[in-house]
């Protein structure tokens, strides 16, 4: 079993920093970790890693709502596209996703999960990001709020329906984005709160009423704030007030400066609080590739200089990575090292269930791990004990 060792290291480890320290990984797993005066010998490690040059040793991302990058796409329904994702996320320090999906002809939707599926539990290996679930956005969504969804195929919630998905996706749905005002009796929203699925609110053109009675059954996420949701107003809170004002929501954010103002970042996280915000990007296949036309659920998507829009001018995800997302929003909001850790690895981890093994630099869990300079650059990113990226 592989042996690697980084020393002098910056370590923000779960409940503590550590400014002088060392890291053992063995296998796939932190073996150890502390001060760099107790750092045992490395004459048996395979690899020794001086970390002086480091800013941070911190805990590896989890994108919870991502649907491509690299000309690559969760709905092309391939191990290839999600192989091509897994492998160029942790140059961003990105250690974790869930692979989501977007409205689409129903055998789409089929194809996409039951490869993904299969790939979770055939292909996720150590060395590249590891596919921790599905996030399933849409079809079940509000026309009226459809954003860059495809308003051809989108369907009323239908449990019965989304239990078929489920069974063919190995149940590795892990978070659904629907409206909550379409779900009649709010059935399809009890059934995932049931069945331990996180039911996130989103394209939704709910009251502040409708979404009280939602948060009331368990809906507990909110898919990216502010974008495809009824806005504020004085004398209707709608679903964004919604958002805001119940503790129980956690809320997405992308934090491009394009989908949010940075001002509105700043409020969120001023009103939220770190413990109740998760930074994602919502990137597309374009993401590391140059300008162009590219394919999003079968709708073209022009990218310019960083924006992504659909030929009516509709935001059509991003080419956000998730580490410059991570220096905007540490930038706008002067979070502190540990807030940032909060929005970017241990909410989504707890959310998740996968606390246990991921989210913090702790004895006994999964080595995903990056290293970032004093420009928040990543520098190296290790998954599951093997390096996915070197700079």
């Amino acid at each position: 079993m592989k042996t690697i060792v980084l020393i002098h290291a910056r370590i923000a480890a779960e409940t503590n920093v550590i400014e002088n320290g060392y890291l053992v990984i063995k296998g796939n797993n932190i073996e150890a970790v502390g001060d760099m005066e107790n750092c045992p010998s490395l004459e048996h490690a395979d690899r020794v890693i001086n970390c002086e040059q480091a800013e941070w040793v911190i805990p590896g991302m989890i994108d919870v709502h991502i649907h491509g990058a690299g000309g690559s796409d969760v709905m092309d329904g391939t191990p290839n596209a999600l192989e091509t994702m897994a492998r160029l996320l942790p140059a961003e320090g990105t250690t974790s996703f869930l692979a989501t999906t977007t409205t689409s002809p129903k055998e789409s939707i089929e194809k996409a999960l039951t490869n993904a599926g299969e790939f979770i539990f055939a292909e996720n290996i150590p060395g590249q990001a590891e596919i921790i679930g599905i996030h399933l956005e849409g079809p079940f969504i509000n026309k009226e709020k459809k954003g860059a969804q495809n308003e051809d195929y989108i369907l009323e919630p239908n449990v019965e329906l989304f239990k078929k998905w489920q069974n063919l996706s190995n149940n590795s749905i892990k978070l659904v984005t629907l409206a909550p005002e379409l779900d009649g009796d709010l059935a399809l929203t009890r059934h995932l709160v049931e069945t331990d699925v996180i039911a996130s609110m989103g394209h939704t053109s709910a009251s502040f009423e409708q979404v009280k009675e939602a948060v009331e059954k368990g809906v507990s996420h909110v898919t990216h704030l502010y974008n495809g949701m009824s806005p504020l107003h004085h004398r209707e809170p709608g679903a964004l007030g919604g958002a805001l004002l119940h503790n129980e929501l956690m809320v997405e954010l992308i934090a491009d400066g394009i989908h949010s103002h940075p001002e509105m970042l700043k409020l969120a996280f001023q009103v939220k609080g770190p413990e109740k915000v998760v930074l994602i990007t919502d990137s597309m296949r374009a993401k590391c590739l140059k300008n162009g036309t590219y394919d999003l659920g079968g709708q073209d998507v022009i990218v310019e200089d960083g924006r992504a829009v659909l030929p009516t001018g509709s935001l059509a995800g991003s080419v956000l990575k998730l580490s410059e997302g991570r220096r905007n929003m540490q930038k706008w909001t002067n979070a502190t090292i540990q807030e940032m850790i909060q929005m970017t690895s241990v909410n989504p981890a707890k959310e998740l269930g996968v606390f246990d093994r991921k989210g913090s630099i702790k004895e006994g869990k999964d080595a995903d791990i990056f290293l970032i300079d004093r420009q928040g650059e990543v520098l190296l990113t290790l998954c599951r004990g093997e390096i996915a990226f070197e700079k």
